[in-house]
């Protein structure tokens, strides 16, 4: 049996576990640098993100992490998904379609106009399976970043 729950602070070295792994899928796995204790600040007490976990018959199976933007054009909050991650054991039976429905649930009762992620360019299960659900690649539009240094540099 497949359920979906909030995540709550006591889940916060799951949390942790599952973006390990879903780094090392991405083949990212260096670029984790966070701890438990930062997740659980910035998650739980700061409320900087949501999380909600899958469970298969009460053991976690995935997760999806996620938090709210703003559109200017649409004058409404959007839900961005920064990560959504199925066990490999577990993938297969419906269980991302279902956390990416219980999503969709959560942007229309908080009234969002949208809902985004990003996807690596290599990841085709994963761009299959957004397609499959009707979502558009946004093609038309080139992602940037600063990381930490660039922060630190630019501010100062």
């Amino acid at each position: 049996m497949f359920t979906i729950r909030k995540a709550t602070p006591e889940d916060t070295p799951v949390i942790f576990d599952l973006i390990k792994k879903l780094a090392v899928y991405e083949k990212m796995e260096n670029e984790v640098v966070t701890s438990v204790e930062e997740l659980q600040e910035n998650i739980f007490v700061k409320k900087f993100a949501h999380v909600i976990i899958g469970e298969e018959n009460g053991m976690p199976a995935g997760f999806a992490l996620y938090f709210y933007n703003f559109s200017t054009f649409v004058g409404k909050p959007g839900l961005y998904l920064e990560d959504l991650y199925v066990e490999p054991e577990h993938r297969g039976k419906g269980y991302g379609k279902t956390l990416l429905i219980e999503l969709t649930k959560i942007a229309n009762a908080e009234n969002c106009g949208r809902m985004e992620w990003s996807v690596l360019n290599w990841n085709q299960p994963a761009i299959d399976f957004y397609e499959s659900l009707q979502a558009k690649p946004m093609n038309e539009w080139t992602v940037y970043r600063l990381d930490g240094k660039g922060i630190v540099d630019l501010a100062e």
